[in-house]
């Protein structure tokens, strides 16, 4: 086993079996092999707790062991009436797995002035970056506040800034921080046009990654071995690029021609990756991992319009599944880019279902799609090449906005929204 797996394999041996420590789950791939996960729930039916939670927020729930972190925020525009910025604080907050009952909560004061709880960041707030976990400490990343680590008691470990600037449009940030090794990456483009690498037993940078076009980065950075390298993949407004993830030093890039901010992860699929965002334009393109400088000639395999807006798709038996920001359902094939149906799951045209439906990443579990939308409910669809909804749930009482993607542990779904977090789990 080469080095770099080898030390992978160490680090996640610590983690036990069914924990999700990051961001769509171990290897950020949203894959779950089959679970008996309920496919119908309700505020009476399959619902094993729920935690209300004290403040929104957008990031999605980890798991370690018996413990489930969530973060949150409060004391500016969480309510009509919190207007002053100087009282922002973010909070991390570790609950029991087994019944939601609260361990222990953190509280970060705000220590940089933050953007404007205005336009688009209205849409996503101060608490967007999902938690990472090594299965002995939890890393979060606060934006302009910086990255921290704890231990799993709530013990403050390090601090460390990683700018307080702003992008180009003030809408915040988003990527959620990962692991590699002995390092925390953080993708810190909205707050210092940058990506860092920290040493995670001490915060201490590592490496820095800067580049002219990195505004509007919004997605969490990739590691991809491919043809016995590892390459941290990121992409960006009309590129993306593959560093070398022991030094920040770039390998190779190519350009996509997807302008505006690009949210969702890359999907590997063996020696290629697939990318999906863009705005105003959107689109998708398939590209071949490894190389030397520009490879946009050789290694774009194929491009398509379809897209997703905010989340990730999920990659199943050649196919890739897409929810998007019209609130349809696609089915395209891998190899080629060309969607297999194109099926509207969810009316944009009102009431709860108005807007961009979905921010939520898909989960698959076995064969079934678990999708989030952000007021419509949950729906369950099958993982095949042809449309079939299977189920759609919702949680009344809870009007709220549903950001997080999903968490699976064992056969339980932990669902967040802006007031709660629910975890589904069949009865015994």
């Amino acid at each position: 086993m080469k080095l770099p797996l080898l030390l992978t394999a160490l680090s996640f041996a610590s983690l036990q079996a069914a924990d999700w420590p990051r961001f769509l789950g171990p290897n950020g791939a949203a894959v779950v092999e089959e679970v008996a996960v309920p496919t119908t729930w309700s505020q009476t039916e399959n619902l094993a707790w729920k935690k209300d939670l004290p403040g929104p927020g957008s990031s999605s729930p980890i798991v370690v062991g018996d413990k489930v972190f969530v973060t949150f925020w409060s004391g500016y525009g969480d309510k009509p009436e919190a207007k002053d910025p100087k009282k922002l604080q973010r909070h991390l907050l570790c609950l029991n797995l087994a019944d939601g009952s609260k361990r222990w909560e953190t509280i970060v004061a705000s220590s940089a002035e933050e953007d404007p709880y205005e336009g688009f960041i209205t849409e996503h707030g101060y608490a967007t970056h999902t938690p990472v976990s090594d299965g002995e400490h939890v890393y979060v990343f606060f934006g302009k506040s910086g990255a921290y680590a704890f231990d799993l008691e709530g013990q403050q470990l390090w601090k460390a800034s990683l700018g307080t600037g702003s992008g180009s449009r003030r809408w915040g940030s988003g990527g959620s921080p990962i692991l590699y090794k002995d390092m925390l990456i953080v993708n810190a483009t909205d707050e210092s046009q940058a990506l860092y690498a920290l040493d995670k037993k001490t915060g201490k940078q590592l490496w820095k990654a800067k580049g002219d076009k990195i505004d509007l980065a919004y997605g969490t950075p990739s590691i991809m071995e491919s043809g016995g390298r590892t390459d941290l993949v990121f992409a960006i407004a009309d590129e993306v690029w593959g560093l070398n993830p022991d030094t920040g030093k770039m390998r190779w890039f190519a350009t996509h021609g997807l302008p505006g901010n690009i949210s969702p992860c890359l999907i590997q699929d063996g020696d290629k990756a697939y990318l999906f965002g863009g705005y105003p334009t959107q689109g998708s393109a398939a590209i071949k991992l490894g190389g030397q400088g520009d490879v946009t000639a050789t290694h774009i395999l194929w491009t398509s319009k379809t897209s997703s807006y905010v989340p990730t798709p999920v990659l199943h038996k050649g196919h890739l599944y897409v929810v998007n920001d019209q609130g349809f359902a696609i089915c395209m094939d891998a190899k080629t880019g060309q969607d297999i149906y194109r099926e509207r799951v969810i009316d944009t045209g009102g009431g709860r279902g108005r807007g961009k439906p979905f921010y939520a990443s898909p989960v698959l579990i076995g064969d079934r799609l678990y999708c989030v939308s952000r007021r419509g409910g949950t729906y369950v669809l099958a993982a095949k090449p042809v449309f079939e909804r299977l189920a759609h749930n919702t949680l009344t009482g809870d009007e709220s906005q549903f950001h997080g993607s999903p968490a699976v542990v064992g056969d339980r779904l932990l669902l967040r929204s802006e007031k709660a977090l629910y975890c589904i789990q069949g009865s015994k």
